[in-house]
């Protein structure tokens, strides 16, 4: 049996504790089938010894960079009181020390929220597509304009570099390593026993501050709508537009201000996180449940056009008691109409189109 991944979490004075604390959680409740613990969280700071947070309590690095040469991961968090000066100031000489021994060890480097300052000082970010959190991403942009600054997602991979926007990002990053590593059911495991989803819809700028429209603003809300009553219909971005009194390109500029994503959820991120070769197969569930009715209510509901608007497959595990696993029957939640539903939700709502596997 190899030995666990070994994650390193660098932090400095200034970390915020919930940053810290997730990484642990998170990968700590990642197990193997037979319960091997799959990862090894270690705190590190360049040197050992207490750390300052951002809170009224400090926390000890057991370890000093050394530990880098042995990390698989190596993930920084955000100091609020130090990165913004990276905009401005060199990267400490001890940072950038054991960055690159982390680099020369061979480990993927990943940030939270503002910790995307270390990376891009450190120049790993140049050439490459990142975020942060959405009110430093201007700063950023500035700061280093060899990066390609995304506010508008939660988590970017660039491979062995990846980076993450606000705090609670950090579980969304984390959770997409796990699942990068060990795939989709190992994932959702460590997500149901935290309590989090799996995978979240959209991208930050769904939580940017925006003003309220003018009454007589034209806006895609009504078509949103009308799209979630026409899900069995093969619907065009033309239809919405039309149904908006828009041209495509207005309805599409209009459409991503409101929701944060683009109507074909075109982002690297909006992939599916669910595999077919994770869904389970049914457990013979009953002809009269809620979701095998609603299943063949929507039998007419072709894969291609599901396909062509970007729907997305949730798989229903534990979701009807006594009633066991209907995890291989698809729920289709619309990422085109822009609104996220519960499972419960829609089908109480008679919206929900389900096709089994």
């Amino acid at each position: 049996m190899p030995a666990p991944h070994l994650v390193a979490v660098l932090i400095r004075d200034g970390v915020l504790p919930m940053e810290l604390g997730l990484v642990h959680q998170l990968f700590g409740s990642a197990h193997a089938t037979d319960g091997t613990p799959l990862y090894t969280v270690r705190t590190c700071a360049t040197r050992s010894g207490p750390v300052r947070t951002d809170a009224d309590f400090p926390v000890f690095a057991p370890h000093g960079s050394e530990i880098l040469t042995e990390a698989r991961t190596v993930l920084v968090p955000a100091s609020h009181e130090q990165d913004e000066r990276l905009a401005t100031e060199p990267l400490p000489a001890d940072l950038r020390a054991a960055l690159d021994t982390a680099r020369d060890a061979g480990a993927r480097l990943a940030s939270v929220c503002t910790g995307a300052f270390v990376l891009a000082a450190y120049g790993a970010l140049d050439g490459r597509r990142a975020t942060t959190h959405w009110l430093s991403a201007d700063r950023l942009a500035r700061a280093h304009p060899r990066v390609e600054v995304d506010a508008d997602v939660l988590y970017v991979d660039e491979g062995e570099v990846l980076t993450s926007a606000g705090e609670a990002a950090g579980i969304d990053l984390c959770l997409h390593l796990i699942r990068r590593d060990h795939g989709a059911a190992t994932a959702a495991d460590v997500a149901r026993r935290t309590v989090v989803p799996p995978h979240r819809e959209g991208g930050q700028a769904q939580y940017i501050r925006r003003p309220v429209p003018e009454p007589g603003t034209a806006s895609t809300a009504a078509s949103r709508a009308w799209a979630l009553d026409h899900l069995a219909d093969p619907l065009t971005l033309a239809d919405l537009a039309a149904q908006a009194t828009m041209s495509i390109r207005t309805y599409t500029r209009h459409f991503r201000r409101e929701t944060g994503q683009t109507p074909y959820a075109g982002s690297p991120n909006a992939a599916s996180t669910a595999p077919a070769s994770t869904w389970r197969k049914p457990t013979t569930p009953s002809t009269t449940s809620p979701a095998r009715a609603a299943s063949a209510r929507m039998s007419r509901c072709g894969t291609t056009s599901m396909r062509h608007w970007g729907l997305r497959r949730g798989i229903i595990g534990r979701r009807f008691g006594d009633e066991g696993y209907l995890a291989s029957t698809a729920a289709y939640a619309t990422r085109s109409a822009g609104i996220s539903y519960s499972i419960s939700h829609l089908m109480a709502m008679g919206r929900l189109p389900l096709c089994s596997v």
